[in-house]
């Protein structure tokens, strides 16, 4: 996906990458979009250490993601457009899949524990923005539960308002709205 949208990448093309049979693949993962599902809980169970680890809460946290977002996008861009069409296409944001002992082992060493439980965007959004109204930073006007709503908007939103406006500043896009949910 550094150079292809994940809807232009063929099964057979994974399997050649990664030196297995299709009857693997589909063993593991029982459509192909299920692998950038799993990619996606990699990815953010990956943030959720990071932002643990440096005790970041509030609205450092929300921009330690959506940073995190921006510089995916330079390594590896087809991968949130492909995940905002899956999206789009579902109708719901899909579950995270489980991870066997042995993945949290080889992924997380040292951090079996925390690893082990599945992240969910929206009870990170959630305890962000409590995080942020207990601290003063969240505009007074708006509730926690609904910024967590712009927050989804804001993840999924601001990326692809960047892209239509064919710009590389998605810093600057989650910048701009992101400064609308914060105390002025």
């Amino acid at each position: 996906m550094k150079t292809r949208k994940f809807g232009d990448i063929m099964v057979d093309e994974i399997c050649q990458e990664a030196e297995l049979s299709k009857v693997t693949f589909f063993k593991c993962f029982p459509q192909k979009e299920a692998l950038l599902v799993y990619f996606m809980r990699i990815w953010l169970t990956e943030r959720l250490l990071e932002i643990q680890r440096n005790e970041k809460q509030g609205f450092d946290a929300v921009w330690h993601v959506l940073d995190s977002v921006a510089d995916w996008h330079q390594h590896t861009p087809g991968v949130m457009p492909s995940l905002i069409a899956f999206l789009a296409q579902v109708d719901m944001h899909p579950c995270m899949p489980e991870l066997s002992e042995a993945e949290i082992h080889l992924l997380f060493p040292d951090q079996e524990s925390e690893a082990s439980v599945s992240p969910d965007l929206y009870l990170f959004f959630e305890q962000c923005m409590v995080q942020a109204q207990a601290e003063g930073t969240l505009a007074s006007e708006l509730k926690a539960e609904e910024a967590v709503k712009l927050l989804f908007t804001v993840f999924y939103g601001a990326f692809l308002t960047a892209r239509l406006y064919a710009s590389t500043d998605i810093r600057g896009f989650y910048e701009l709205h992101v400064n609308r949910l914060k105390r002025q």
